[in-house]
């Protein structure tokens, strides 16, 4: 079930603004900060394949759209964040962790998942006022977006935030390397998948976060967006 109509805001301009990239390049955490700043939502499609490996649902290969559409599962788009639940019980936190971000890549490639969720995506999108990340949104999902962002870093960088991400603190040389062998294949598993594989569209803004802070690339981000729409 999807409920994408958001609560108490109007959707004037209808404004939708993509932003794909590789594992490790910022485009979540950018994505969240820049929807905080605009008051848009954030859909996080990451989250999204994520389910397959969240919820507690054995047979997922075998399903259909149409067996897809009757699980006990709701997406929610409220106010600044799109919020998902299993059987009633909000799952969304779940979705982000170590053990499932490693497993999604071969979710992904599942058909049927990627064209169930196309549908869900394209319908949380249809009243604008989006920032939605992930690695087709720019030319899969909503390909009329208006500001279409490609964000890049260094392999060492994206490892090295990775890391940082998961245990906050330092992290030794053989981590660093391990996590870097980690998202090489990764990148190579979403170049190369069948469907919807990770490119860069030819009209989309790439920007190459390496040598910037986290502050900084939402600063141009958000600059982008608003030169591109004439939001302020």
């Amino acid at each position: 079930m999807i409920d994408p109509r958001p609560s108490g805001r109007t959707n004037s301009g209808g404004i939708v603004v993509t932003i794909d990239g590789p594992a490790g390049s910022g485009k979540t955490s950018t994505a969240r900060k820049l929807a905080e700043i605009l008051q848009y939502r954030h859909l996080d499609s990451g989250a999204l394949y994520r389910l397959r490996e969240s919820v507690p649902f054995d047979g997922w290969r075998g399903l259909t759209v149409s067996d897809l559409d009757k699980l006990d599962l709701q997406i929610v788009a409220r106010d600044d964040r799109i919020t998902m639940f299993w059987k009633q019980t909000e799952i969304s936190s779940e979705l982000r962790t170590v053990e499932v971000t490693e497993r999604v890549s071969h979710v992904a490639s599942l058909p049927q998942v990627r064209k169930w969720l196309l549908g869900t995506q394209k319908k949380l999108g249809a009243n604008g006022r989006l920032i939605a990340d992930g690695r087709d949104m720019g030319e899969t999902v909503f390909p009329d977006a208006e500001v279409k962002i490609f964000l890049t870093a260094s392999l060492e960088i994206r490892a090295k935030r990775r890391l940082l991400e998961s245990s906050g603190d330092g992290f030794l040389n053989e981590m660093l390397r391990d996590e870097m062998e980690r998202i090489r294949e990764r990148d190579l598993a979403d170049e190369d998948r069948q469907h919807s594989p990770l490119v860069q569209v030819a009209d989309a803004i790439e920007v190459n976060t390496t040598e910037l802070t986290f502050d900084g690339q939402v600063e141009i981000l958000l600059e982008i967006v608003r030169d591109l729409t004439g939001t302020r």
